[in-house]
């Protein structure tokens, strides 16, 4: 899967689908399931790591994440796309550098958030695919809260979009703005929008992959949940705490035998030892 296949399903009418992903078994199973972008996001940092804020993570952990992630899609059939975390794409030089280590473990494109036309510029020069990251943006806004819910604002949010198009970005996301607006973004532009939080008119959709599966009980209007991985992980670690504690497990049909002669031979060493 490469960034000209993906664009091209914009004018197909086909929706990309986007999930976040931070190991190899989530990896694995995205791409058997048709994951069309497996992304590896700044979000595993509180969602995975237990950090307050997304500001937290840093390359170190991006870098440890996406090489796990990488080794989970064999199959060719998913684009792996990298968030540079905060602080790490300041500057075009910078941002190109860490792209530049990125792409090196694998990642397909890279995902900056932010009106950094120059920055598409410099990386694009360079060969890099450029996803960039408009509304809500959780490494700039404090306040989780809607973006562009003003026409003023809507206004500057449709023509940021336009010139990191027109300065080369292949994908932009588009995070907790109102629908009619992830719409007309959407109808304006030639490259595909991937809306979260941005209503059902955006070319594609990325869910944080914890929320849908029901990791933890995080819930807001933008999620849905299709599996509920929580309460079953939980129920399964507490059923093996009370088996371990009432002798329950392991069981005859877990365990591991010798050979009769084998065992033999050690019942004899025992002997002697005696």
């Amino acid at each position: 899967m490469n960034a000209a296949e993906l664009q091209a399903k914009k004018a197909l009418g086909e929706p990309l689908v986007v999930l976040t992903c931070s190991d190899y078994p989530t990896a694995v199973w995205q791409e058997a399931a048709g994951v069309d972008i497996v992304f590896c996001a700044d979000s595993l940092g509180t969602n995975l790591l237990g950090y307050e804020d997304e500001r937290e993570v840093t390359m170190d952990d991006m870098i440890h994440h996406l090489k796990a992630v990488r080794r989970g899609l064999k199959g060719g059939h998913s684009y792996l796309l990298a968030d540079l975390p905060y602080g790490s794409c300041d500057t075009p030089k910078q941002a190109l550098g860490n792209a530049l280590r990125f792409v090196f473990l694998g990642a397909d494109g890279v995902k900056f958030e932010g009106f950094k036309p120059e920055t598409v510029r410099t990386l694009r020069q360079r060969g890099i695919d450029v996803c960039c990251h408009l509304g809500l943006n959780p490494q700039i806004h404090a306040e989780k809260k809607v973006q562009a819910r003003t026409a003023q604002d809507a206004i500057r949010l449709l023509q940021e979009c336009e010139q990191l198009q027109e300065a080369g970005a292949q994908f932009i996301v588009l995070e907790a703005i109102p629908e009619r607006v992830g719409r007309i973004v959407s109808e304006r532009l030639s490259i595909p929008t991937i809306g979260i939080a941005a209503g059902r008119y955006t070319d594609g959709q990325v869910l944080v992959v914890t929320d849908a599966l029901g990791v933890h009980d995080f819930a807001s209007r933008h999620i849905k949940r299709f599996a509920e991985i929580g309460p079953q992980s939980a129920a399964g670690v507490a059923q093996y705490v009370a088996e371990v504690r009432e002798h329950r497990f392991p069981t005859a049909s877990h365990r591991w035998k010798m050979k009769q002669e084998e065992a033999d031979a050690f019942d004899a060493w025992l002997q002697d030892q005696q």
